[in-house]
């Protein structure tokens, strides 16, 4: 593995020993900005692993993507490299549907420290939870960032990743101008939530398994590949391909949602996500439960 390979892989050509939070930060918006969050080995026939090779093999040498347990292992592995500080961090995250918090451990995060301050770094959670740059771990404090407010919240060892979201308008298809009569509310949206013990790679490797088999799983009933970019976010779900453009006007963001013909849905991920798959892709979109 090379850490020069990686850099390419994210187009980073930024200093490379300076180890401060705006090094971080570069690193961290490039990777996010190259590296799709996705799940299509599992539409595809394929087993999604956790040993840092084959990782790196995926994402740095065929150009793909991955969920948090490959995007965020890698990321330590490259931070590390550089000689940042860094540990793994578990998170369970919350099901909406279910209006609970996962019981199982299924969310990689990363902890770094830099001059004894620590951030969270997650470089695995896509679509419009993603944050654009490390957050600084402290209890309560509103981090506004492009695609929204974050913010931590601790209560007796436990910490809460919450967002508050901007109103969203639609694009209407037909005659391709917004209109705003379904806003969605500004209110605080619950993430994940997590402590700051420690973890090895091992311990996620229940979720890593339940994640790509159970018939109950989100990943197991939706192919998603999103990507930030530098306005906001694209994801593709199924069929179905969502373009998001942050702040289009005043905290508001634009939301443009198009439905694919099956022969356009690997051109599009080659066109739009820099993606190429080895095997056929077997789209799917399957509602959760409510």
């Amino acid at each position: 593995m090379n850490i020069r390979d990686y850099f390419a892989r994210i187009s980073y050509d930024g200093p490379q020993d300076k180890l401060d939070f705006d090094t971080l930060k570069a690193v961290f918006l490039r990777h996010i900005r190259s590296v799709p969050f996705e799940n299509l080995s599992i539409h595809c026939g394929e087993s999604i692993v956790m040993e840092l090779e084959a990782t790196y093999d995926k994402i740095v040498k065929r150009n793909r993507g991955g969920w948090c347990m490959e995007n965020n292992q890698l990321l330590c592995w490259a931070l590390q490299t550089m000689g940042y500080e860094v540990s793994f961090l578990g998170a369970f995250v919350y099901f909406p549907h279910l209006k609970a918090y996962d019981k199982l451990l299924n969310h990689l995060m990363l902890k770094v420290v830099i001059g004894g301050k620590a951030y969270i770094v997650d470089g695995g959670f896509g679509i419009e939870y993603q944050m654009w740059q490390p957050m600084e771990l402290v209890s309560g404090k509103d981090q506004p960032q492009m695609p929204g407010t974050f913010r931590f919240t601790e209560d007796k060892g436990v910490w809460y990743f919450d967002k508050v979201r901007h109103k969203q308008c639609r694009m209407d298809p037909d005659n391709r101008s917004p209109y705003f009569d379904i806003p969605e509310d500004m209110n605080c949206k619950k993430v994940y939530s997590f402590t700051l013990q420690p973890r090895t790679i091992d311990e996620f490797q229940p979720a890593n398994t339940l994640l790509q088999t159970s018939p109950e799983s989100l990943f197991v009933k939706k192919s998603i590949c999103s990507l930030q970019t530098t306005s906001g976010f694209r994801v593709l779900i199924g069929w179905t391909l969502t373009e998001t453009q942050y702040n289009y006007k005043d905290n508001m963001d634009l939301v443009e949602k198009t439905t694919l013909p099956d022969e356009d849905v690997e051109r599009t991920l080659q066109e739009l996500f820099n993606i190429r798959l080895d095997k056929k892709l077997v789209p799917i979109n399957i509602n959760l439960v409510e």
